[in-house]
């Protein structure tokens, strides 16, 4: 049930889908992601990211779709990395950050270098995120020409020796 560049960019060691690359940079945003689409959920996984040199960074998408012919994914974004951490960010589409969380609530949430659990939960027009059961942000969309359904998917951010781990993924749909 999912698909992406399995041949160079994602692999599954150790129980989890690891992007990146310690050794090698990764060219450019690559995405590992479902193939099906989903409307109201709550998602839960435990995510990794580590680096040794760049743009250190990953993400969930949420509510996205393939940009046809192209390796990006348009939608919304959990973010994770230093600066982005449980961010809401809009993906090849605003190309902006929604909402932002208080640093002080990151600073207790994320092990940097280690395992953190991420739960997203999308309700409507409405999404919530929390790092290790600390709340992030709670997002509610006003645009209603924005689908509020679509794929989830993996981020490696492009440009950095650095992988991001997933594991534990589980999907849990509501009415």
């Amino acid at each position: 049930g999912w698909e992406g560049d399995t041949n160079k960019i994602w692999r599954i060691e150790g129980g989890a889908f690891v992007g990146g690359s310690l050794t090698a940079r990764v060219a450019h945003n690559e995405f590992l992601c479902t193939t099906r689409q989903f409307t109201n959920f709550v998602l839960r996984l435990q995510f990794k990211l580590v680096g040794k040199e760049g743009f250190i960074n990953g993400g969930v998408q949420v509510r996205s779709q393939r940009v046809p012919k192209h390796f990006e994914v348009s939608g919304y974004q959990a973010d994770m990395g230093d600066g982005w951490w449980g961010a809401l960010y809009d993906e090849s589409r605003r190309n902006k950050v929604l909402i932002k969380p208080d640093p002080a609530a990151v600073e207790k949430a994320v092990k940097r270098g280690d395992w953190n659990d991420y739960e997203i939960r999308c309700e409507g027009r409405r999404i919530r995120t929390a790092i290790n059961g600390v709340a992030m942000v709670d997002y509610t969309e006003l645009d209603e020409k924005l689908p509020q359904h679509g794929i989830i998917g993996l981020q490696i951010h492009g440009g950095a020796t650095a992988e991001a781990s997933y594991k534990e993924i589980t999907v849990e749909e509501l009415p």
